[in-house]
């Protein structure tokens, strides 16, 4: 039977460093791709990425199991985007703003994906995380409300405009 993500945090908190190499490797791609999407370039994704993580690994001992550790995990990127754009003097404009600009992400060869990254990287920013961590994360919409700080309807509506806006490039 697999170990859940939850018991291996729990294990990497008593110092089972392998413990924490699973969980790495179970969500090292879907989370970079997350902050890739939300960051302006890919070195800076990448230094909000490595910070994520030492973040999580800093707060080993603090974590209890109250929620999936993908909510808890994306809940600490969440909040390391807010502080990176805050400290940019956007504050929470990049992510809470519907009609704030957006960062491009890293262009895919085809031509069809290049629409829809395009269309991924159009979206107003909350939206833009809520479909995120839905696709990326597979984070349920409770889970992305409490990622994200705010309640599930407004999550669900996030991630229904999201969606809209996305069917309606597809149909083109």
């Amino acid at each position: 039977m697999p170990v859940t993500d939850e018991e291996l945090m729990l294990a990497y908190a008593r110092g089972d460093a392998a413990a924490f190499e699973t969980l790495y490797g179970r969500h090292k791609g879907p989370l970079y791709r997350f902050v890739l999407r939300s960051a302006k370039t890919a070195a800076i994704a990448e230094e909000l990425f490595q910070e994520i993580w030492i973040r999580a690994i800093e707060a080993r001992g603090r974590y209890a199991p109250t929620a999936k550790f993908t909510t808890w995990l994306y809940t600490i990127a969440h909040n390391r985007l807010v502080d990176h754009w805050r400290a940019r003097g956007l504050a929470l404009v990049s992510l809470d703003d519907e009609d704030a600009a957006v960062a491009e992400p890293a262009a895919p060869p085809d031509a069809e994906l290049d629409r829809l990254a395009a269309a991924i990287a159009g979206l107003p920013p909350a939206q833009r995380e809520a479909f995120l961590l839905r696709v990326e994360a597979g984070l349920t919409v409770p889970e992305i409300a409490a990622a994200t700080g705010s309640d599930e309807e407004a999550a669900k509506s996030r991630l229904r405009y999201a969606m809209n806006k996305l069917r309606e490039v597809v149909d083109e």
